[in-house]
């Protein structure tokens, strides 16, 4: 799991199972070491068709010698959380690219290195607010050109000053959603997903 040692995972897993607040055993490395010679797992087919990406982060918090310093010393906590990054197939819910950072690290910055990890052709991008960034687009722009970005553009953001000759779909998103708000700026993106060749939006400088 994320090319983590078996003790590593081991402590990964009770982690996560302590945010979620469930009381359940945690498997041993010993355990973990002996587990794949008898589990069988389903191999996934290879897709070869364009995919719809979804992309978040998370931030799991990881315990271990340290956090135990903290308890017993009052040790500063600072390093104990760390930044999961994750692209995920929207059409399969299979995890397709992951990386784990540092907590200070922008959401954006890892775009670049989740797509790199995927080998398939890519019809839209969707991420949350924090991917609005001129980084985000140009990322996806390099190496998918005619994908779809779908990020919602933040309450400040303004229109490009190419916009009347050029709009960017950054610009397309903000003249939709000052004809339809956000709402409907939302329900006109889920449908532009649902076709390849429908995906990419279109301005109103070339709708007339």
């Amino acid at each position: 799991m994320f090319r983590l040692a078996l003790r590593q995972t081991e402590g990964l897993i009770g982690s996560i199972i302590r945010l979620l607040g469930l009381d359940l055993a945690i498997p041993d490395h010993a355990t973990l070491g002996r587990r794949p010679e008898t589990l069988e797992m389903a191999q996934a087919q290879p897709n070869a068709e364009a995919m719809h990406l979804l992309v978040d982060s998370t931030g799991p918090k990881l315990s271990g010698a340290g956090e135990r310093l903290v308890e017993k010393h009052g040790a500063s906590r600072r390093g104990s959380w760390r930044k999961l990054h994750i692209g995920v197939d929207a059409d399969t819910g299979k995890i397709v690219a992951a990386a784990l950072t540092s907590n200070d690290v922008d959401d954006g910055w890892q775009v670049g290195p989740l797509l790199d990890q995927i080998d398939r052709s890519i019809v839209a991008f969707t991420g949350d607010g924090a991917y609005d960034q001129e980084g985000v687009y140009a990322s996806v722009a390099d190496r998918h050109a005619e994908a779809a970005v779908i990020v919602p553009p933040r309450s400040t953001a303004v229109l490009s000053e190419t916009v009347e000759t050029e709009p960017t779909q950054r610009d397309c998103h903000l003249q939709l959603i000052a004809r339809k708000g956000r709402m409907g700026w939302g329900g006109r993106r889920r449908q532009g997903t649902t076709s390849a060749s429908g995906s990419r939006p279109q301005s109103d400088a070339t709708n007339g």
